[in-house]
C-alpha cells in the first residue's frame, strides 16, 4: 500500500519513505504510541488510535475488547488502553498503552477497513472489562443497533470457552430487544436488581382505530404505571416540553401513573428512585412486588454503603 501519513504509521516506515527524524519529531506529526505516528493535521479520534495499536502488530491481528467497541461506536465507559488480539501466543507483542490477547480469529469481521472482533465475540470479551450493568448496556445496544438477538447472545455465551464466559452469560440473560438508550437500560437494571418485577419495554397505547397514541419506555400495564427516563432534551427543547405536558394530561385521563426519573436518580440517588417506584407499584397492587427491596443493585450503582 502507498505510504499515507494521514493514517497511523510506524516510525521506520516514515524514514523509509523519505521523512527525516527531525521532521518526525517536529510539530507536523503526533505520536500515538512509541514508534507510531500520524500527521498532526488529522483530527484525533478513537478509531485513529485503534489503527495505531494495530500498526504495532502482525497484519492478521485484530482490534478486540474495548477497541472493537470503539470502532463500532458501542456505548462503553472510558477504558484507557487499546486491545489487540492475535491467533497465537508467539505473536503477542508488549507495548505501553496496548494490551495484546490471544483469541480465535473465526469471529473476526472487517469494519472501517480494520479487522475487529464480531459483535457477539466482542460482547464476550468485554465481560472481563465491564461491570454487569455496563455490559447489559452494550447487549441492549447490540440488539437495537446491530441486529443481535438476546437469544443469540445467550447461546453464544453458553457455548463459549472464553475465561469470562460465565460473566457474559449472566449479562446476556438480562439483554432485551427494543431498548432505546443506555439510560433506559440502567433504569431497568436498577429496578430488576432491586427485586421489582421486570417492566415491559416500549409498550404502545393505541386508539380505537389502531393508531399509536403513546409509547412508554418501561411500564407495568396491568396496573397502568409507566417509568421513564427524561434527559435534558425534554426540558431544554420547548416542543418536547409541550408534548410531555400534553402526554401527561392524556395519561391522567386514562388513569396512568407516570414516574419520571432524571440522571441524578440513577447516578446520585438511585435508592430514592427505587423507593418512588416501589411505593407506586405497592399502592397500585401489582402482583409480585416484594415488601422489601433487595440489595443486589447496590454493588452496581452509587450508594453501596448507604443503609437500606
Amino acid at each position: 500500500m502507498a505510504f499515507d501519513p494521514q493514517q497511523p504509521f510506524l516510525r521506520a516506515a516514515g524514514l523509509d519513505n523519505g521523512l527525516s527524524l527531525k521532521a518526525l519529531r517536529g510539530p507536523g506529526y503526533r505520536r500515538l504510541f512509541r514508534n507510531v505516528l500520524v500527521s498532526a493535521a488529522t483530527a484525533p479520534t478513537p478509531v485513529q488510535r485503534v489503527r495505531g495499536a494495530l500498526a504495532l502488530h502482525v497484519t492478521d491481528a485484530w482490534a478486540s475488547h474495548a477497541s472493537a467497541a470503539r470502532v463500532k461506536a458501542a456505548p462503553i465507559p472510558t477504558i484507557a488502553d487499546e486491545h489487540v488480539s492475535v491467533r497465537h501466543q508467539k505473536l503477542r507483542r508488549h507495548h505501553r498503552g496496548v494490551r495484546c490477547h490471544v483469541g480465535d480469529p473465526q469471529g473476526v469481521v472487517v469494519e472501517h477497513g480494520m479487522r475487529v472482533s464480531g459483535d457477539v465475540q466482542m460482547f464476550i470479551e468485554l465481560s472481563g472489562q465491564l461491570t454487569l450493568v455496563d455490559l447489559v448496556v452494550v447487549g441492549d445496544w447490540l440488539a437495537r443497533r446491530r441486529g443481535v438477538t438476546p437469544e443469540q447472545l445467550v447461546r453464544a455465551c453458553g457455548r463459549s470457552r472464553h475465561k469470562d464466559c460465565r460473566k457474559a452469560l449472566v449479562a446476556a440473560r438480562y439483554v432485551r430487544s427494543g431498548v432505546d438508550s443506555p439510560m433506559e437500560t440502567r433504569l431497568r437494571m436498577l429496578m430488576v436488581l432491586a427485586g421489582l418485577p421486570e417492566p415491559e419495554i416500549n409498550l404502545k397505547i393505541r386508539a380505537e382505530d389502531g393508531e399509536v397514541i403513546r409509547m412508554y419506555d418501561l411500564s407495568y400495564p396491568a396496573v397502568r404505571v409507566a417509568v421513564e427516563y427524561n434527559g435534558k432534551l425534554h426540558v431544554e427543547v420547548i416542543e418536547n416540553w409541550e408534548e410531555d405536558l400534553e402526554r401527561r394530561a392524556d395519561m391522567d385521563d386514562d388513569d396512568w401513573r407516570l414516574v419520571v426519573v432524571v440522571s441524578s436518580g440513577i447516578f446520585k440517588d438511585p435508592l430514592r428512585t427505587l423507593r418512588r417506584v416501589h411505593r407506586v407499584l405497592l399502592a397500585r397492587g401489582l402482583p409480585g412486588v416484594p415488601l422489601r427491596l433487595l440489595d443486589d443493585w447496590r454493588p452496581h450503582f452509587p450508594g453501596f454503603a448507604d443503609a437500606a
